[in-house]
């Protein structure tokens, strides 16, 4: 998925730690694609307190909605796409030869490196419901200037929910490792991603990595997290829900029965520079790569049975761009 938003990054003062068990609700924004007939996505991440947790750097909800999607190829570096479908086929393509359909229950996993360009359509020619997370993951230094490389994994493991009162609860493992199961896809930092599914009058347990920050977003229907002070905090598809560290579980519930979407990891190793699709340390990285894309030099290369339709670059913006840093 492409950003058509190319916010400024935010400035590096007052900076905090991430430090402790939270249980902050922060609200998703509501952000057009494309253009105003084209779809919208509901973000989640980058928060302007919060533009990381754990490696995760981007949260966009596209969907429920029916529409045509066409998104051109466009490029990234520096990080790795998670597509995870709930809804749909969408036809990806890509620079390293790539060409599948996404559909639900399966993992798409495409790693930028140094660079890759891709595209994203819906499969048919009329609009059509669609619904899915897109989520990125921040490279480390050791791997973010590297090839780039996509794989898809339509078997997960599954995790058991421990039930407090009902029936278990249960966990697909998207990304990393939950309960000590891991997920086959590549990962490059510690970190979790999992769809947790409650059914209706169930209190589960969910496992956490104490060192680890989390964060949990509704996808459908609505839960209830137990709090630090011992109340509830009601987690719903228009916001998520900041965790923090040090916690060993997590205990939700759900009246009616709920999807949820877990994700977290080790606290990253440094400070972003996010504009538009390019995940970077300086501002000078983002220019370079805008000037590549615009230029069409090799480092993206050409998308699977694409001609010259490409999403431009937005113009960089007046103010040099720095690095995100939590504020909460």
């Amino acid at each position: 998925m492409t950003r058509l938003d190319a916010d400024d990054a935010v400035a590096t003062e007052s900076a905090v730690e991430c430090a402790g068990p939270r249980t902050l609700l922060l609200e998703a924004r509501e952000v057009p694609l494309g253009g105003v007939r084209a779809m919208s996505v509901h973000r989640a991440l980058p928060q302007r307190e919060l533009p990381l947790v754990g490696a995760w750097c981007f949260l966009d909800r596209f969907g429920p909605q029916e529409t045509r999607m066409r998104v051109e190829p466009h490029p990234h570096i520096g990080l790795q796409t998670v597509t995870w479908p709930y809804l749909g086929d969408v036809r990806h393509r890509d620079s390293v030869g790539s060409d599948v359909v996404v559909r639900r229950g399966a993992l798409n996993l495409m790693t930028s490196g140094a660079g890759i360009a891709h595209s994203e359509y819906s499969v048919g020619d009329d609009a059509a419901p669609l619904d899915a997370l897109q989520l990125w993951v921040a490279l480390p230094e050791s791997r973010r200037h590297g090839e780039p490389a996509f794989e898809q994994h339509a078997v997960l493991p599954e995790v058991e929910l421990a039930p407090v009162t009902g029936d278990a609860g249960s966990a697909t493992v998207v990304l990393g490792v939950l309960a000590g199961v891991a997920s086959p896809a590549t990962v490059y930092t510690p970190i979790v991603g999992a769809e947790l599914r409650l059914p209706a009058g169930a209190t589960v347990t969910v496992p956490l990595e104490r060192a680890w920050e989390h964060a949990l977003v509704a996808v459908y229907g609505q839960a209830a997290v137990t709090a630090d002070a011992g109340d509830d905090v009601v987690v719903d598809a228009a916001h998520l829900l900041y965790l923090g560290t040090h916690r060993d579980e997590v205990v939700i519930s759900s009246p009616a029965g709920a999807t949820l979407f877990l994700l977290g990891g080790e606290p990253f190793e440094d400070d972003v520079v996010m504009w538009w699709n390019f995940v970077g340390r300086t501002h000078e990285e983002i220019v370079e790569a805008r000037e590549a894309w615009e230029t069409g030099a090799d480092r993206f290369g050409r998308v699977v049975d694409h001609g010259d339709e490409r999403i431009p670059a937005p113009p960089m913006p007046a103010v040099r761009l720095t690095r995100r840093r939590r504020r909460l």
